[in-house]
């Protein structure tokens, strides 16, 4: 299996993981008819700026479907970023050091972005 073929199947499994993270979520949520109702509602507390991943992971024990959600969609964000790391390693691989260098602030961009500029606006 060439080196492309893996990262595409790593950004099609990703993918396809999230999507049934997401659809196990809204399964969930349907057991507890006012479930969606109090997401859904003008005055909800639900804020996923006050959520932490740690707390999502733990939600997953309890089948929360909310917590699925927002474990699919963790998932789905980090499924590019595991793309890149892989592309990183493949120009590291390949000893191609433009691209190393490319890809390398590509991935602390992307890093940047998720993890440091979130915890700036808490």
């Amino acid at each position: 299996m060439d080196f492309d073929s893996v990262m595409s199947y790593t950004l099609r499994i990703g993918v396809i993981i999230s999507i049934a993270l997401i659809i196990l979520g809204f399964i969930l949520l349907a057991q507890d008819p006012t479930a969606l109702q109090r997401l859904a509602s003008r005055h909800s507390i639900f804020n996923t700026s006050r959520v932490s991943p740690i707390q999502v992971l733990q939600g997953l024990n309890r089948f929360d479907g909310v917590d699925y959600i927002l474990f699919g969609l963790i998932v789905l964000i980090a499924t590019p970023v595991i793309r890149v790391i892989l592309g990183l390693a493949g120009f590291i691989a390949e000893r191609n050091k433009l691209y190393i260098v490319i890809t390398f602030i590509v991935l602390l961009d992307l890093i940047i972005a998720i993890f440091i500029i979130p915890f700036l606006y808490k």
